[in-house]
């Protein structure tokens, strides 16, 4: 049976444990590949993994879905953001939940000729266009691949900070996707950019396999120095999530049946919970990262380890991880 599909997620089923608790998930993606290369997932798909939820709102971001064909390589992108507002738009009118906010891609590495770039988004997205991911996790070991495969010290880079000052200039935010040990040149971006909003995707991705793999103390002392520095940074927010992805190490994919909550809030609360101790909660905020995390466990499981996380802390610091954070630092409608 595929680890990825409806039958094996089937097989961990559980009710919501806060069901009319507001939700907005600040990260998931939509897929309509032709080629076949991704299986469809679109906006009736999470509201069906949502069910029973209080799913009020989204954030979609990039994930190279609906891509230009023609035109300019640089402009390419801004297909997507079409194509997530017209869902969004056709979604606001016939169901409650809708996405409230677009993240999309620009290459930062263009320099000052990133800006058309982003102008050609807020054009396409409208208000719902809050920002830019432009993805540079990267790491030495060959067989460790991530998203965009980009070379080291992208962060560091003059032409793409260039890139990162437009963003900054047009008032949105910007997403990164990193691993543990790229932590300090986050910082260093913070630093350099202290107005906009920098909001680190999937926990600051403490990696769990390759050369990391039976090292998890070892990774975890790295990781939480990194956080440490990172809450330095008010301008800075954390995504607390992706924890379903191969790269964590917790082989939930190669199990015969998904986790329950309880079991998956107790192998990522250790992480979590430093997230929240460092940054607080105002700056912290829960993701779905669906439906890469599918191959983890159910949407409605997620949410309920999320909430066993939380059931110590105040309704204030409830809001803010499940929903109020995420509001703030996408500036949402």
């Amino acid at each position: 049976m595929s680890q990825t599909s409806n039958e094996w997620l089937a097989l961990t089923t559980e009710a919501p444990l806060a069901p009319h608790l507001p939700i907005c998930d600040p990260h998931h993606h939509l897929f309509e590949d032709p080629t076949g290369r991704r299986p469809r997932y679109l906006l009736d798909d999470l509201r069906r993994d949502a069910d029973g939820l209080n799913l009020v709102r989204t954030v979609f971001v990039d994930c190279m879905s609906h891509y230009l064909t023609e035109g300019t390589e640089a402009l390419r992108p801004v297909g997507e953001t079409t194509f997530v507002r017209r869902v969004a738009e056709e979604s606001a009118r016939t169901i409650g939940c809708h996405i409230a906010g677009i993240v999309g891609y620009a290459d930062m590495t263009l320099g000052d000729g990133a800006q058309a770039v982003l102008e050609a988004h807020v054009e396409a997205g409208g208000a719902r266009f809050k920002g830019i991911r432009h993805a540079t996790g990267w790491d030495p070991t060959p067989s460790i691949r991530s998203y965009r495969n980009q070379p080291g010290g992208m962060l560091l880079d003059t032409a793409f900070r260039r890139g990162v000052n437009c963003v900054a200039r047009m008032g949105l935010s910007l997403d990164v996707h990193v691993h543990h040990h790229q932590l300090l040149e986050v910082a260093s971006l913070a630093r350099a950019f202290p107005e906009m909003p920098i909001i680190v995707n999937h926990t600051g991705l403490p990696l769990g396999i390759g050369p990391y793999a039976g090292k998890r103390d070892e990774v975890f002392r790295h990781w939480r120095g990194g956080i440490a520095e990172l809450a330095s940074y008010p301008n800075v927010y954390l995504k607390l999530g992706g924890t379903g992805m191969e790269s964590f190490g917790f082989g939930w994919h190669e199990r015969p049946a998904p986790p329950s909550s309880e079991e998956y809030a107790q192998a990522t609360a250790p992480y979590l919970r430093v997230c929240i101790e460092l940054l607080g909660a105002d700056r912290c905020m829960f993701e779905s990262n669906y439906p890469v995390d599918r191959r983890a466990c159910p949407y409605v499981v997620m949410w309920n380890a999320f909430v066993r996380v939380t059931r110590d802390l105040s309704a204030g610091e409830i809001a803010n991880l499940f929903h109020d954070t995420a509001a703030r630092a996408y500036r949402l409608e």
